[in-house]
C-alpha cells in the first residue's frame, strides 16, 4: 500500500500530555499501521491538544477530522476518564474512525446533509471493527426497538433536507428529543444493515461510495 506520512503536531499551552505521551504516539501507530495494510495510507497531519474539560464526557479524549489530511484529537489532562480511555484500544480505534474520514473528504466528502452523515459516522465506525474487530465504539451502542422505530421516523424526513441539527443528532446528551449518539448509533445500525445484505463490501472499500446509493440500499430495512 502507498504510504503518507502521519505527522503529530503536539499543542500543550493549556496542559502536559508527558504523562500519556508514549501511550498516545504507540496507540497512534498501531492505527497508522492498521490503516496502511487496508487501505493506500493518506498522508495526515494530527493535531493532539490538551484541554481542559475537552473530549467526550466520559471519556476524556475526543476528535474529529473536518480536512481530508488533518485529524484533531482533544485531551483532558485533568480527567479522571483519560488513563481509563488510553489504557485499552479506544484511541485507536477512534483514530482510525477519524482516518476514515479523511479517506472520504477526499472523496465525495463527508456530507452536508442528515442521510450523508449517517453514512458518513457508520462507514467510520465499521472501519474501526473491520481493522480491529468487536468491541464496537461506545457511541454505537444499539438503540432499544422503540428508540429505534422513534429515531427512525424521526430521520426519515430530514435525509436529505437542506438544514438539519447536526449537535443534536450527534452530540446532544439524551435528555432531549433524541437518545444521547443518536446519529453515531442510526449510522451503524445503517450501514451494518447494507454490510449483512452485501457481505463482501468492507468500510475501506466504501470510502468513496455515494451516500445515497448506501441509503437507498439499507435505509428500508431499519423502517418498523
Amino acid at each position: 500500500m502507498t504510504d503518507g506520512a502521519w505527522t503529530l503536531h503536539w499543542l500543550e499551552a493549556e496542559g502536559s500530555l508527558a504523562p500519556w505521551r508514549s501511550q498516545i504516539e504507540g496507540e497512534i501507530a498501531a492505527a497508522s499501521e492498521a490503516v496502511g495494510r487496508a487501505v493506500p495510507r493518506p498522508a495526515i497531519d494530527i493535531v493532539l491538544q490538551a484541554v481542559p474539560r475537552g473530549g467526550i464526557p466520559g471519556l476524556g479524549i475526543g476528535g474529529h477530522a473536518f480536512r481530508r489530511g488533518r485529524i484533531d484529537l482533544t485531551f483532558d489532562p485533568g480527567s479522571a476518564d483519560l488513563p481509563r480511555s488510553l489504557s485499552g484500544d479506544l484511541l485507536r480505534r477512534m483514530v482510525v474512525h477519524e482516518a476514515h474520514h479523511c479517506l472520504r473528504h477526499a472523496g465525495p466528502g463527508y456530507g452536508r446533509s442528515l442521510g450523508a452523515a449517517l453514512v458518513s459516522e457508520g462507514l467510520a465506525d465499521h472501519f474501526a471493527e473491520e481493522l480491529f474487530g468487536p468491541p464496537p465504539l461506545p457511541w454505537t451502542a444499539p438503540l432499544s426497538p422503540e428508540e429505534r422505530a422513534a429515531v427512525v421516523a424521526r430521520a426519515e424526513p430530514l435525509l436529505w433536507a437542506p438544514r438539519y441539527d447536526h449537535a443534536a443528532w450527534f452530540f446532544a446528551d439524551g435528555r432531549g428529543a433524541l437518545p444521547r449518539w443518536a446519529g453515531y448509533r442510526l449510522g451503524y445500525m445503517l450501514v451494518a444493515a447494507h454490510r449483512a445484505a452485501n457481505p463482501m463490501a468492507l468500510p475501506s472499500g466504501l470510502a468513496g461510495a455515494p451516500a445515497r446509493d448506501l441509503l437507498d440500499d439499507a435505509w428500508p430495512r431499519l423502517r418498523p
